[in-house]
């Protein structure tokens, strides 16, 4: 038993992909802002957890269906190029009325939600979309009423949710065979 719940787990996992662990100069070895060397929660040392993240990562990539893969990674990872990659590979999957241009700004702004703060921004190291990408009005080209727009838009949100909550029963159950899980409650 390593992690208290499924999402923790996911978060953990999905982070581990953008963690630095390349060699570093001797002076570069003196700061660590990442992993420290000291226990974790459940008492082990952080390296080691780091690598059951890793291969928790590897694990529910390779058992999860893509479809499942690429809704958690858009929704959860840090990491901006395999977050981007996820939104597009997830797009085609939409099922919507609404055209191309309209799903993709839909299904990204999902992924990357506008953030609260001066102009979104609270870190330089997350991705940030300009406000004009949340303008409905750009999305579509023919002028559709506001609320065809609003039902698509919640349309399309409430059918990712639905796959990231089958992802994660999914990977609770990968998990939970594991023995991974210190709660074998349903996430």
């Amino acid at each position: 038993m390593v992690y208290r719940d499924t999402l923790s787990a996911l978060v953990r996992c999905l982070a581990a992909d953008a963690i630095d662990s390349t060699a570093k100069q001797a002076w570069q070895k003196l700061y660590s802002a990442g992993y420290q060397v000291e226990p974790s929660g459940m008492g082990l040392p952080a390296e080691v957890m780091r690598d059951i993240d890793c291969w928790l990562h590897a694990r529910l990539h390779s058992q999860l269906r893509p479809l499942h893969w690429n809704v958690l990674v858009a929704k959860y990872s840090t990491h901006k190029g395999r977050k981007v990659q996820a939104i597009a590979a997830a797009i085609p999957f939409v099922p919507s009325p609404a055209g191309r241009l309209f799903v993709q700004y839909a299904v990204t702004t999902w992924a990357i939600p506008k953030l609260k703060g001066v102009d979104g921004k609270r870190s330089t190291d997350m991705l940030v979309l300009p406000d004009s990408y949340y303008d409905m009005n750009r999305w579509e080209g023919e002028g559709r009423p506001e609320q065809t727009r609003n039902r698509w838009r919640r349309d399309i949100r409430n059918w990712l949710e639905g796959r990231v909550t089958e992802a994660v029963n999914h990977a609770h159950e990968v998990m939970a065979a594991e023995g991974l899980l210190i709660d074998n409650a349903a996430a």
